[in-house]
């Protein structure tokens, strides 16, 4: 299955965050998914960083994205069309294009955003218990080969 992880789902996932899920964090650890990172998650952080609405190292998470067998998805003109033809139920940008990925990528978005069930696409909550882990560290998958 191929599944594209939001922007709070892979933070969640990289500092073993208890607010990731149990399902959420099976499918992303099973060696037998696709699980995609979007470039549009990778620059909502680059963006959200020096303004202080996220604390997070954007080469950090690029080698423990690669360590955990994570795809790297571009933005492509199929995406772009896909944008183009959604409902604006969504004001954030970076939100928005997670979405018309997901959809033109026929993956399953694993998101908590609330706007997602607006949307014509399959979803699967990330949300679990809602105490934050006590420390942040990376998690790995086994890699599969391709």
């Amino acid at each position: 299955m191929k599944f594209l992880l939001d922007t709070h789902t892979i933070l969640f996932w990289l500092s073993d965050d208890d607010r990731l899920g149990p399902k959420a964090r099976e499918l992303i650890a099973d060696p037998a998914n696709d699980v995609l990172v979007s470039a549009a998650s990778l620059w909502e952080i680059v963006v959200k960083t020096p303004i202080g609405k996220l604390k997070a190292d954007i080469g950090e998470i690029l080698e423990a994205s690669e360590r955990s067998g994570f795809l790297p998805l571009g933005i492509e003109p199929a995406h772009l069309a896909a944008l183009a033809s959604l409902p604006a139920h969504h004001r954030d940008p970076f939100d928005h294009l997670l979405i018309a990925q997901a959809i033109a990528e026929r993956a399953i978005f694993i998101s908590d955003d609330k706007n997602a069930p607006k949307y014509p696409l399959q979803r699967v909550p990330c949300s679990g218990r809602t105490r934050p882990a006590s420390r942040p560290r990376p998690v790995s998958r086994p890699r599969q080969e391709r």
